[in-house]
């Protein structure tokens, strides 16, 4: 039987993050990495490796999900004298550190897939682009890159052909906006993380340096490597039909055992939080689940039969996001968590889009004057209200991802908002 875990080593408890160590490249080695590096160059050639990575249905793990071969494809098909390759590390939502276990315990695996990625859609520059808060995970990326190079696996004369292709670090600035793919393309270009309106800025049509760019996650970049070295039939024994693959979850929370598991897609939630997460602190009832991040709708307790892959979540109205699932007990009062991710948009808004800084600020405002039991009737109506409002009028996704998490919990737990209201107080202060 096939291991769950492709990417990592196994579970691991997320206090435990801070101490992973990279394995060494004689080791990467000895798992057969930078083979599919010359079977790519030598046998399958660009568009062998495009039209496998399409057959494997592998899809992003930057949150939405798009078949990334279709997207290397819209890239492949553009006539452009240049085209870039951008791997997204940059991510800071709230619960989100799969890509940082990732560079900690592998960096080859990644480096590998994003040669191979560029090889593909004919790109000679590739960006890691990686959250300028992971010193340490730049290190070990900046060594494992020295590595890769001395042995030939990039730069001037790829696996000893005149293929050239250049990897170069970026650091984001290490705020949620600059993870936008356009916000990206900003900082790697010299300025602010600010994103760019779309259309016609989607990078692969108009991307870094006006040239067609695909940006891909660290997660699927890493996934690439062990497709090509294991094949398509191979990576579709995991996962679901429509979402093959593994998904490394970070589990946080009211939850006995949080931490970073890598499972098959398609794994229920309530099978993540129980089996793996030990269950809800204290034995607690569960009260509701972030199943994809506070960007995605939250879901209450009666749902977490719910399939964790990209389809079933869309299908009850959630998403799988960047698989940060983040657990809320009975004892959470859920206007003081709606609070706390309306504040944190609020703060992480880039300011260029009026509506995103007003609205994002307005909706704390509303949610601070009801938990402080100052709120009335109207304040109740005004938070559907603003929500309604401002969802799509940004250039990214922060201002619509700032209202449904804002409007998901208000509509799941009405009745606990009206309390508020009516007993110009919290109602759970003193019950827990």
């Amino acid at each position: 039987m096939q291991s769950r875990h492709i990417l990592t080593d196994g579970d691991l408890p997320l206090e435990q993050l801070s101490t992973v160590q990279p394995i060494s490249y004689e080791e990467y080695l000895r798992r057969r990495g930078y083979t599919a590096l010359p079977k790519a160059i030598h046998t399958l050639g660009p568009s062998g490796v495009l039209e496998m990575i399409k057959r494997s249905g592998l899809r992003g793990r930057g949150g939405a999900g798009f078949p990334t071969g279709k997207k290397w494809e819209m890239v492949v098909q553009r006539k452009a004298d240049r085209k870039y390759l951008c791997c997204n590390a940059a991510e800071d939502e709230p619960g989100t550190f799969k890509d940082r276990y990732l560079l900690r315990s592998n960096p080859h695996q990644l480096i590998e897939g994003a040669i191979l990625a560029a090889f593909a859609i004919g790109a000679a520059e590739v960006y890691l682009y990686i959250n300028g808060r992971y010193e340490e995970e730049i290190e070990f990326m900046e060594q494992a890159l020295q590595t890769a190079k001395e042995k030939g696996h990039w730069g001037k004369q790829v696996e000893g052909t005149s293929l050239s292709i250049e990897l170069k670090i970026c650091k984001s600035p290490g705020t949620y906006v600059a993870g936008e793919e356009t916000a990206l393309l900003e900082v790697v270009e010299g300025r602010s993380a600010k994103p760019r309106q779309k259309p016609p800025y989607y990078p692969a049509i108009q991307g870094l340096y006006g040239m067609p760019t695909v940006v891909n996650n660290a997660e699927t970049l890493s996934n690439v490597a062990h497709i090509i070295r294991e094949g398509v039939d191979w990576f579709r024994t995991l996962g679901t039909a429509t979402s093959p693959g593994t998904l490394v979850f970070t589990l946080t929370g009211d939850v006995n055992r949080p931490g970073l598991y890598e499972l098959p897609l398609g794994t229920s939630l309530r099978e993540l939080i129980e089996e793996y997460g030990g269950g809800v602190c204290g034995g607690k009832q569960l009260k509701a689940v972030f199943p994809g991040g506070p960007s995605n709708t939250i879901i209450a307790a009666d749902q977490i039969d719910v399939a964790l892959d990209f389809d079933a979540l869309k299908a009850i109205g959630s998403g799988l996001g960047t698989g940060a699932v983040i657990v809320m007990s009975e004892d959470a009062c859920m206007v003081q968590s709606a609070i706390q991710y309306a504040r944190f948009f609020a703060r992480e808004s880039c300011g260029q889009c009026p509506p995103c800084k007003l609205g994002t600020a307005h909706l704390s405002e509303i949610l601070e004057k009801i938990e402080s039991g100052q709120g009335d009737e109207k304040d109740l109506q005004q938070i559907e209200q603003v929500c309604g409002m401002v969802k799509g009028r940004g250039y990214c996704y922060l201002l619509t991802g700032a209202s449904i998490a804002v409007e998901s919990i208000f509509r799941c737990f009405r009745e606990e908002y009206v309390a508020h209201v009516q007993q110009r107080a919290c109602p759970l202060v003193g019950t827990a």
